[in-house]
């Protein structure tokens, strides 16, 4: 009978214990990678905009303020519970379209509208009285505009969609580091 009942207890301790939970409570912006889920899968459909593509509420410093979840057993200290705000990167738009600007300078470039509808007025009036200087600036503008070297005046990104022809420019200088390869 005494084995039993030590067998016994033991099971329910250990069933116990495991319906007991620590709640630990962190400062959630000194979180590592992989101690929280970000954004906090409940929100997603309420935070991209379907017209830009992008997170609700960037800003031109490109990023957005976005709900984020702890995994369990964390509370944040500053709101109480398991979620809490972080700054993530987007790119900011302003209602400017990647495919209208360059369709604009394929078939209308030669008299500026390209660079009218940029924000640009001086160098579209100057294609506009030149016939695209010559037709030459039209192709010139064609490449920097498909390159996304030329974009909107005001600093903007185009709106481009989600799997768009977006390019990221990855620069490198005299403090980057490099890792060395096997074969140098």
């Amino acid at each position: 009978m005494i084995p039993f009942a030590v067998t016994l207890i033991a099971l329910l301790s250990t069933c116990v214990a495991e319906e007991i939970i620590l709640n630990y409570t962190v400062d959630c912006n000194t979180l590592l990678m992989g101690q929280f889920l970000c954004p906090d899968p409940a929100y997603i459909p309420h935070m991209i905009d379907p017209k830009t593509q992008q997170l609700r509420g960037c800003t031109k410093e490109n990023t957005a303020k976005v709900q984020c979840i702890a995994v369990d057993g964390l509370n944040c200290s500053e709101t109480g519970n398991s979620t809490f705000f972080k700054q993530m990167p987007c790119e900011w738009t302003n209602g400017y379209s990647f495919e209208t600007a360059l369709l604009l300078s394929i078939f209308l470039g030669m008299f500026g509208l390209d660079r009218f509808y940029l924000g640009y007025p001086a160098i579209g009036l100057a294609k506009f009285c030149t016939l695209g200087f010559m037709f030459l600036g039209q192709l010139v503008d064609i490449i920097l505009i498909a390159t996304q070297v030329v974009g909107p005046s005001d600093g903007s990104s185009y709106i481009i969609p989600y799997y768009g022809p977006r390019v990221h420019v990855i620069r490198s200088d005299n403090t980057t580091y490099r890792l060395k390869q096997d074969n140098w």
